[in-house]
């Protein structure tokens, strides 16, 4: 099926109690494996791109992947571009197919973050996409930017609260205690935090540092209005992982498709564990009906 918008799909995911597993992909083997572990369950999915694989690939070379993997799939499946800060960068992902777009201006103040973001608002109504903003500074390491624990700011409910109502936003991320990367010590989330911020912009949020966290953080998180989980640390470790596992059981096998079938099947593994945990299951049927009969 054609890719869908993140907007309403995100707003399913609140309504009913749930959150869309969010992967960046790293290649085409790893756009299909989220795609087909999504399928196995009945799953919506969301496959995001960061903005050093567009760098390294092209908008045409990735959105012709998972234009590819969704087109003959039952699921919904959402190209999304993840943090970003460049707006032409930005309208190009939009222009080629992205179906959501998301600006990370965090870094910059309140009233600075707000006006970038609105200049993303006109893109993502240009081009009838969805759109993620960021607010607040999420400590670690994503891509190249580094948070550091001291600079990172959680976010302000009454603050979260001006800025949705300003941008009408598909997903919000926020500060609330996750970090990027792998945790060195136990991440201290901010339940009360995420609750507060959900009931003040009624915005779908995306839970970003999703790696390490334990099942019971992630079901509080959700069940307090997490709608998007994304994921991207535990994959490029299972994506370099299971490529060593294979060479060390195997160590004399040459065959290229071999080693790449025991990547594709590792990074399915933990493609479909995450969208079990986030409640994905038999979701995908759920959101198409629902989008059949507001048609």
């Amino acid at each position: 099926m054609p890719l869908v918008n993140m907007k309403p799909l995100l707003r399913h995911a609140m309504d009913n109690g749930y959150a869309v597993a969010a992967f960046n992909l790293v290649d085409y083997n790893t756009t299909k494996a989220m795609v087909k572990a999504a399928e196995g369950l009945n799953a919506p999915v969301i496959c995001q791109t960061s903005s050093k694989t567009i760098d390294y690939y092209s908008h045409e070379e990735i959105v012709s992947w998972v234009r590819t993997c969704a087109e003959n799939s039952p699921v919904p499946v959402v190209l999304h571009l993840d943090h970003c800060k460049n707006l032409d960068m930005i309208e190009k992902c939009a222009a080629s197919g992205w179906t959501s777009i998301m600006i990370d201006a965090s870094e910059f103040p309140f009233d600075e973050n707000l006006a970038m973001s609105k200049q993303v608002r006109e893109i993502a109504e240009k081009y009838n996409v969805g759109m993620e903003a960021e607010l607040g500074q999420i400590m670690g390491v994503e891509d190249d930017m580094v948070v550091d624990e001291a600079d990172s700011v959680l976010t302000d409910p009454a603050d979260a609260k001006t800025f949705c109502d300003a941008l009408d936003l598909s997903a919000f991320a926020c500060a609330v205690g996750t970090a990027h990367g792998y945790y060195k010590g136990d991440p201290v989330v901010d339940f009360d935090r995420i609750e507060a911020i959900n009931k003040a912009t009624r915005t779908p949020m995306a839970l970003h540092g999703g790696t390490g966290l334990s099942d019971e953080t992630f079901a509080k998180a959700i069940a307090r209005g997490a709608a998007k989980v994304n994921i991207s640390t535990n994959l490029k470790h299972v994506f370099i992982e299971s490529v060593d596992e294979y060479r060390k059981a195997k160590p004399n096998d040459y065959e290229p498709l071999r080693v790449i079938d025991a990547q594709y099947q590792a990074c399915k593994e933990l493609f479909a564990t995450f969208i079990e945990k986030f409640g994905g299951k038999d979701q995908g049927a759920a959101f198409l009906a629902t989008q059949r009969e507001n048609a």
